[in-house]
């Protein structure tokens, strides 16, 4: 009969090697649940590949546009085929419009899929109202954009460069309308474009200026002296055509004429007193607060007739050119007066205290071509 084995201290052993190995395991080691695989899911791009295809966009969008304006200047100087206007005016119209999309946070694709969609339906059915719906399109995403591509204006020359960065969007997007070569009525193609691109960009900037809440009282009494203004101003144009002018108002008619007979071209009064000084300021007040956008927004008023400026039937480039240069200069006056008052108003006193002003205006905002 055989005896138990014997521990190390002379007491019964409590199993065989093999248990005593098992036993000295932790309990974390003997008992370690099978784990199902888990698929890695793909990580997001990087901000550097981000960055790389917004700057490969960019790159193929200002190549388009210059040849879209190669193939527009190219068909005003009368060299080529007479189709070149019209492809050229397809081209400039989708980048601009991929660029308002990309711009607003929009969808770029369907936005360029639908400008190349109406533009080559205008050209290929050759239409009247297909052209003329593709030039107002054009006229209002390219006045919306010249708005939206302005970043904001610490000081009053910087101001005016972005009004005159929005000045050079709407004569490329003018070069781009009469490429289609519309049939209008001037004064209802203005009153269109101009009512569509109100609408569109106070729906943008609905967004960016966080609704209408936070306007504040100067921001309402812009937005305010903006909308009586603009509406106004139109009636008042409208009073004119339909119903003749009184003595006072045929000096005026009769000194516009005197005008662009020694000076070549008469400026835009909507474009002098409101356009550009509410773009002007707009831009000015957006470096101290965002609700400066409500401001902007009536920057189309500037914006819009500037890109229909060419479609004149009794104009010219050049008395399109001047009338654009006299509106500038003169509307760049008007805002600086309304920036000089506003700082009047609500700045510091004094040298120093505008300095230190400026100092702390500076209200992050995206770049200009980055989106908002």
């Amino acid at each position: 009969m055989s005896t138990p084995s014997r521990g190390p201290a002379g007491g019964p052993s409590r199993g065989t090697a093999k248990g005593r190995r098992i036993a000295e395991k932790p309990r974390t080691e003997r008992r370690r649940p099978k784990l199902p695989a888990v698929r890695s899911s793909p990580r997001p791009a990087s901000p550097v590949a981000r960055s790389g295809l917004a700057g490969g966009a960019a790159r193929l969008g200002a190549a388009l546009l210059l040849v879209g304006l190669g193939l527009l200047v190219t068909a005003a100087v009368g060299v080529g085929p007479r189709w070149l206007d019209g492809v050229g005016a397809v081209v400039v119209a989708t980048v601009l419009s991929g660029a308002l999309a990309h711009r607003t946070g929009g969808r770029p694709l369907v936005a360029v899929g639908l400008a190349v969609a109406i533009g080559l339906l205008g050209l290929l059915l050759d239409l009247p109202a297909m052209r003329t719906a593709a030039a107002i399109g054009t006229v209002v995403v390219g006045g919306v954009y010249a708005v939206m591509a302005t970043v904001p204006a610490v000081s009053f020359v910087r101001a005016a460069r972005e009004v005159l960065f929005a000045t050079v969007i709407s004569s490329i997007t003018a070069m781009a309308a009469i490429g289609f070569e519309p049939t209008f009525s001037p004064r209802r193609f203005e009153y269109a474009a101009l009512l569509l691109a109100l609408a569109l960009v106070v729906a943008v900037v609905y967004r960016l200026g966080a609704g209408f809440h936070g306007l504040g009282r100067r921001g309402i009494l812009a937005v305010v002296v903006g909308a009586v203004g603009l509406v106004l101003t139109l009636a008042y144009g409208e009073l004119l055509r339909e119903y003749g002018a009184g003595s006072v108002v045929e000096s005026v008619v009769g000194f516009a004429a005197w005008t662009r007979e020694h000076l070549g071209a008469f400026p835009r009064p909507l474009v002098v007193f409101l356009g550009i000084p509410a773009l002007l300021w707009g831009c000015f007040q957006r470096a101290r607060r965002r609700q400066g956008w409500w401001v902007c927004a009536f920057g189309v008023a500037a914006t819009v007739p500037l890109a229909q400026g060419l479609l004149d039937p009794d104009g010219s480039f050049l008395e399109a050119g001047l009338r654009t240069a006299y509106s500038l200069v003169l509307g760049l006056a008007v805002g600086y007066l309304v920036v000089r008052i506003d700082l009047a108003l609500t700045a510091p006193r004094g040298r120093r205290g505008r300095r230190a002003e400026e100092a702390d205006a500076h209200r992050p905002e995206p770049s200009r071509f980055a989106e908002l």
